[in-house]
């Protein structure tokens, strides 16, 4: 079994920021020379999340929506009082979310539903550069 590995770095907005990074991960993916297997996105960092939606203007509402009901920005947390910050909710959304995904590779490319595409979610209060890393196992 092969495995390839590249990172690659993205500048967000924070406070829900989602980005389409499908390009670079299939990129990635068509570049590792495997043509059958698995391919990890991870992100880097404790306030983002690597998940999967279509990339649409609704669907993103929608899925800012979701969050803000689950852990909304303006909460009490106890991460806020303990460092004295303002971002234990990007902390909990993350969590949730989760900071990796895996997804098939079938034929050498990254195997994704039509109206599927992988995101990167920036739930920090600030804008920053992410850095995420993937993982590329298989023949």
């Amino acid at each position: 079994m092969a495995v390839y590995q590249k990172s690659f770095r993205i500048s967000t907005q924070g406070r829900c920021d989602v980005i389409d990074i499908s390009g670079q991960v299939g990129k990635i993916v068509a570049g590792s020379g495997i043509r059958t297997g698995i391919a990890n996105v991870s992100g880097r960092g404790s306030t983002l999340g690597v998940t999967t939606i279509e990339y649409e203007s609704g669907c993103l509402s929608d899925l800012r929506r979701a969050l803000e009901k689950i852990a909304p920005m303006n909460s009490d947390y106890a991460h806020n009082a303990r460092w004295g910050d303002d971002n234990g909710y990007a902390h909990l959304r993350s969590a949730l979310m989760g900071t990796a995904k895996s997804y098939p590779v079938e034929g050498g490319q990254l195997g994704l539903g039509t109206w599927q595409q992988v995101v990167l979610c920036d739930f920090d209060e600030c804008a920053r550069t992410r850095e995420i890393t993937v993982t590329v196992c298989g023949d």
